[in-house]
């Protein structure tokens, strides 16, 4: 440079000039190639083909593309060269439509284009998508002759595989006579990305066949391939090429490797090639991570984290994901936690993705609280963000504020599908069906039906809500059906009591081939429990043990003893208990404990309890079960006793509660709570229709009043059960042809179901009432439950 600044301009030759510009190119010193540049303009040197290169090349070198391509448009006389450098540039910053442009201006400027031409605008092209255009450039290159070109054809090969034609690229390498391990190595690795890992494997095999020598990118596509299939074995075999070709040695090979066991299961043979690198960067660690994740160990994630913490490797978004991924899985609060204070100590929490996964992991871990204080601090929300809160919400049971905050993000930005599947189970779980239709209808306008996760939920949405005749509608309608839809549909006749149509459901899900899980088959033996239906039952459970090789669960059990305890078998399901192979919980104890009440046996009633307490000492609703069972029989020594141990534990009863949903407004009823505007005209409602039912011969089944009154009273106590305030105020308050229907927290009680089926023969009316149990389907005096309850 001094001697450049100290010479005159009759002093210097053009490739002078271009000598010192290669030199701050090499260095990449932006400041003095600049000097040359004005030192070039202002002794008027004339830009020749190799002067004006090095400078276009100087710029591109340093970053700046903009003045690169200023002094290429200058150049009079641009060689084939310096234009595939252009356009080559303007590929790797991303910007393909102008290095495809700059290819048209070839074209109709008639520069002789060369291999190199097609091979980058083929790279472009595919990045697009442009396939069409990527066909006329195929017969532009055919035309000029480089159809038998190799780095062209394998070019082609490429394009191709990316767009999603792999019959296409298969022609051309089947007709391509001169094979280079590229072309071999382009055929594994576009049908590994097509989704055709075993086809990839094949044509490896081939090439091994053949003696084609392998190279590193060979073995990559390979493992990818054995990742994508589950190939181990084969796997193994490649990792032993690797190590006798020194490939092994390669960092991205190793990270392969690692992949490539923990996807096909084998986390200690990850471990090893880990353990055993010479080299890590931060994707190894991320891969191991993943792994750990796919096998759902939060711990072995978390002790990566701290081992990465003490070699001072920075995780990035990826692996961080992953991390939390991991505990979302294994339901790891502490350790979320933990990694969540790594974020706020790595200032990552102004990171979308860190923070749409930290939001899921909270919410997979039951803590609502956490994500929702995530979720207030973040300064930019996408949509990711907003289903994950909606979706976080309806899982763990806070459907009001799931729905508050679909409301909240229909005033920021528009809902995907994926927010109309999340929203749908909140609406289901409150019965809120007027504003699941609401969003029925939003589906249908945005034409989201299609979407099988919507359709599902939609299915659901009309089940839960009572409304069964528009599920099993929209289930027909479903083109596509997997098993969730089907198990859907199975589950939803069981609640409502239909338990030969969920069977027939059931066998026409095998007729088309698909085959049930565990999930399934917990939803039959639901709805033959629901329906009393013990043959049937006991054919299933031996079925899936059987037929199927499914493993046993206590969910499964739970059932048969439901399906027992209902069907009065009360004896034999406490034997089936003792017999269980695996030890029972309270749930199938308290299912023995309800039959005990339904028959009234009092002595086994006793005797269950004492498994239900020691299991779950905390629950109130098995003290009160056990209370209730006892005041049936009038035992009101041994009701006083019980509540006084409710009292001495410090146990609350959770109160009967029931809603309607009228207009869109969701009325609370709670039992004895007089506090309703409607109140005087519900009580005298009641009064009336109860008038009724003795004249006609019903009289108030008091023994469900529970206290230790006169029959006056217990009449009394028995009129303000949440149930019969709720629908009679559907009686008062909605159309004469329009179905009440109640949603009640607990369980119906027996004279309120007597009253349910009186209202609906006297009044005409339709009345559906879904407890915590079951669906309720009164009409002209019956009950679907027909006594299975």
């Amino acid at each position: 440079m001094e001697l450049l600044c100290m010479s005159k301009k009759s002093e210097l030759e053009p490739r002078t000039y271009s000598s010192v510009l290669q030199l701050c190119a090499g260095l990449k010193s932006l400041t003095d190639g600049k000097k040359v540049h004005s030192i070039v303009n202002s002794n008027n040197v004339v830009l020749d083909e190799l002067l004006g290169s090095k400078l276009v090349s100087f710029y591109a070198t340093c970053g700046d593309l903009k003045e690169a391509r200023r002094v290429f448009d200058s150049i009079e006389k641009k060689n084939v060269y310096l234009w595939n450098f252009m356009a080559s540039e303007y590929a790797k910053i991303g910007d393909f439509k102008e290095s495809i442009r700059l290819f048209e201006m070839m074209v109709e400027k008639g520069i002789k284009v060369n291999s190199y031409t097609f091979s980058c605008v083929l790279k472009c092209l595919a990045a697009l998508g442009g396939l069409r255009e990527g066909e006329c450039v195929h017969g532009y290159l055919l035309k000029l002759g480089f159809g038998c070109c190799n780095s062209v054809v394998n070019s082609l090969v490429a394009f191709y595989f990316k767009g999603r034609r792999p019959e296409s690229a298969c022609e051309l390498f089947d007709k391509l006579s001169d094979r280079d391990v590229i072309s071999w190595n382009s055929m594994i690795s576009g049908y590994v990305s097509n989704g055709l890992a075993q086809r990839g494997l094949e044509i490896f095999k081939e090439m091994l066949h053949l003696g084609v020598e392998v190279d590193s990118a060979t073995i990559v596509s390979v493992l990818v391939g054995c990742a994508n299939s589950g190939t181990l074995s084969l796997g193994k075999a490649v990792h032993g090429l690797a190590i006798k070709s020194c490939f092994d040695r390669r960092i991205n090979c190793s990270n392969t490797l690692l992949d490539m066991y923990s996807k096909c299961g084998d986390l200690d043979g990850a471990l090893r090639v880990f353990e055993k690198m010479g080299e890590r960067n931060v994707v190894s660690w991320t891969s191991m991570i993943a792994g750990y994740t796919r096998d759902g160990q939060s711990d072995g994630a978390i002790r990566l984290l701290q081992q990465m913490e003490m070699e001072g490797v920075k995780l990035d978004v990826v692996a961080m994901t992953s991390i939390l991924h991991a505990c979302a899985r294994s339901g790891s609060l502490d350790n979320g936690r933990d990694v969540h204070d790594y974020i706020k100590a790595n200032n990552m929490e102004s990171n979308l993705f860190v923070c749409n996964a930290l939001m899921d992991m909270y919410a997979k871990c039951g803590s609502m609280e956490d994500a929702n204080s995530v979720f207030s601090s973040m300064a930019v929300k996408d949509i990711i963000s907003w289903n994950t809160m909606i979706g976080g919400y309806s899982k763990n049971c806070f459907p009001n504020e799931a729905l508050k905050m679909f409301a909240a993000m229909l005033e920021e930005l528009k809902p995907d599908s994926r927010t109309m599947a999340c929203i749908l189970p909140a609406c289901a779980s409150l019965s809120a069906l007027e504003r699941g239709k609401e969003i029925h209808g939003h589906i249908l306008r945005n034409g989201y039906s299609s979407d099988r996760h919507v359709a599902n939920a939609l299915v659901d949405l009309y089940i839960k809500c009572g409304v069964l005749g528009l599920a099993q509608l929209l289930f027909n309608m479903i083109s596509s059906k997997d098993l969730v839809s089907w198990t859907v549909m199975i589950a939803g006749y069981g609640m409502h009591g239909f338990g030969n149509e969920a069977i027939t459901t059931f066998n026409e899900m095998r007729d088309e081939g698909i085959e049930p899980d565990e999930v399934s088959f917990i939803s039959i033996l639901y709805a033959c429990s629901h329906s009393g239906l013990l043959e049937e039952g006991w054919r299933f459970f031996y079925i899936m043990k059987n037929d199927f090789n499914i493993e046993t669960k206590l969910e499964h059990y739970a059932c048969m003893v439901d399906l027992l305890s209902r069907t009065g078998n009360l004896s034999k399901a406490y034997e089936f208990i003792e017999t269980m192979p695996i030890a029972p919980d309270a749930t199938i104890w308290g299912s023995l404990l309800c039959g005990c009440r339904i028959y009234h046996d009092v002595e086994l009633a006793e005797k269950v309890a004492e498994h239900v307490f020691e299991l779950e000492p905390e629950n109130t609703g098995y003290y009160v079960l056990l209370a209730n069972i006892y005041a049936e029989a009038e035992k009101w020594e041994e009701v006083k006793r019980m509540r006084e141990r409710i009292g001495r534990k410090g146990l609350r009863k959770n109160p009967g509660c029931s809603w309607i949903e009228i207009k869109g407004k969701v009325n609370l009823f709670v039992s004895g709570n007089n506090s309703h505007p409607q109140s005087k005209k519900i009580e005298s409602l009641l009064k009336k229709l109860r008038r009724k039912m003795k004249e006609d011969g019903y009289f108030p089944k008091t023994k469900y009043a529970l206290i230790n009154a006169d029959e006056m009273q217990k009449e009394m106590a028995l009129c303000g059960h949440s149930e019969k305030l709720a629908m009679a105020f559907g009686l008062l308050t909605l159309p004469s042809r329009k179905t009440i229907r109640v949603t009640k927290n607990l369980r119906v009680c027996g004279d309120c179901h007597e009253m349910a089926k009186f209202m609906s023969k006297e009044t005409g009316r339709e009345i559906v009432l879904r407890d915590s149990n079951r669906f309720h389907h009164f009409k002209d005096g019956y009950c679907s439950c027909r006594g299975f309850w």
